[in-house]
């Protein structure tokens, strides 16, 4: 064998094949999905009977609230823009997957009411809606995420704000809903655009599919994205994006795909995590949530959790979520409580819980100190067994 042979037969062996790699991706994303579905039914099933229906809310409210944060970490955290538009895609996707399911059991049902039990036809209804409405949401991450390819920092954050301030005048100005099969099956077109979704009202009378299963299962599936995404080369790059989007460019990076590919993705899930918050119940769907102050709570969530920090900004969504009915018996003095705690977050912890690290990156040193003194030579000049 020849020198060069010699040189790049090691590289070559221990490279490994590109089939080995793809079964091993599939492997390493579908138990983590399949655990989370697990755990997913197993939570359906015990704990609304285990801690009450209030307590129950409070779960499903925290699931929606890391779908959200998570995604937007992926604009705000790993590529390192700066959006404040996020609601508008949770509002969007909200919307689509309402429409779908109202009128679509309008028409299949003769009623908008809920149909089937668990995992009924109903319930695959509202699955589809809500894919198809982070469908939508993601065609309008991509319009949306077309700016920054200009734009960056505050002026970016107005770009994005206007757009949620102009879809919430939009749904502003819908048509009342539709309530009967004959009203539907009439209508004109005058009647249908721009679509019946409640105006200024809201949009009322969904049927209420969202549970504890289909929000956390939507979790599952976002959260295993969102870490495959942060440890793969497409991931590397929004970080190199954040860091230093020249330095980034100048090797190689495609710079403008990353930050609209961002947004997409982004957006595909804010819209997913609409349409569970749309079926919601207790809740109407209604133009102020697209509104600022929704995305304000998200960006709040991002920040506190640390910059492109997954568990960090899961943690931060729970807390943010739970500490408003912590403080509930205060009702007085619950707001100043509740800016005063984010406030003396921001002054103690700045980076956020984890910072730019995940819950796993703070295991203890001795672990890392005797792998080191395992892999030193011993005093012979051998290293240790």
């Amino acid at each position: 064998m020849t020198q060069q042979g010699l040189a790049t037969a090691p590289l070559e062996s221990a490279r490994p094949p590109r089939e080995r790699g793809l079964v091993g991706t599939v492997v390493n994303s579908a138990w983590p999905v399949a655990v989370g579905l697990t755990v997913a039914a197993m939570m359906h099933v015990m704990l609304p009977t285990t801690i009450g229906p209030f307590y129950t809310r409070i779960v499903i409210d925290s699931g929606i609230a890391i779908i959200l944060a998570v995604s937007l970490n992926i604009v705000n955290g790993m590529t390192g823009q700066f959006s404040l538009g996020h609601a508008a895609f949770l509002a969007l996707g909200g919307y689509t997957a309402g429409m779908i399911t109202f009128y679509g059991s309008l028409l299949l049902w003769n009623s908008p009411a809920k149909q089937g039990g668990f995992l009924g036809s109903g319930e695959w209804l509202f699955a589809f809606a809500c894919l198809m409405g982070g469908i939508v949401a993601t065609l309008a991450g991509y319009v949306v995420g077309l700016p920054s390819l200009r734009l960056r920092g505050d002026y970016l954050a107005i770009v994005t704000l206007g757009f949620g301030e102009i879809l919430r005048v939009i749904l502003q100005q819908t048509r009342p809903v539709i309530d009967s099969v004959e009203k539907l099956k009439n209508a004109g077109a005058a009647q249908l655009w721009p679509p019946p979704v409640g105006g200024a009202v809201g949009f009322n009378g969904l049927p209420k599919y969202t549970n504890l299963f289909w929000v956390y299962a939507f979790a599952t599936f976002m959260l295993v994205v969102a870490f495959r995404l942060k440890r793969s080369s497409l991931g590397r790059a929004m970080i190199s994006v954040r860091e230093d989007e020249f330095a980034a460019q100048a090797m190689g990076v495609n710079v403008a795909r990353i930050k609209v590919l961002a947004f997409m993705i982004a957006a595909f899930f804010a819209g997913l995590a609409g349409g569970l918050y749309a079926h919601e119940s207790g809740l109407i769907m209604s133009p102020r949530d697209a509104g600022f102050q929704r995305s304000l709570d998200y960006v709040l969530m991002t920040v506190l959790g640390g910059r492109g920090s997954i568990s960090g900004v899961m943690l931060a969504a729970i807390i943010l979520t739970v500490m408003p009915e912590a403080l509930r018996d205060f009702d007085q003095y619950r707001l100043i409580v509740y800016a005063l705690l984010l406030i003396g977050m921001m002054l103690l912890r700045p980076q956020g819980l984890f910072g730019i690290h995940e819950v796993w990156d703070w295991r203890p040193r001795w672990r890392s100190r005797a792998a080191t003194t395992r892999s030193m030579p011993a005093k012979g000049g051998r290293p240790n067994a």
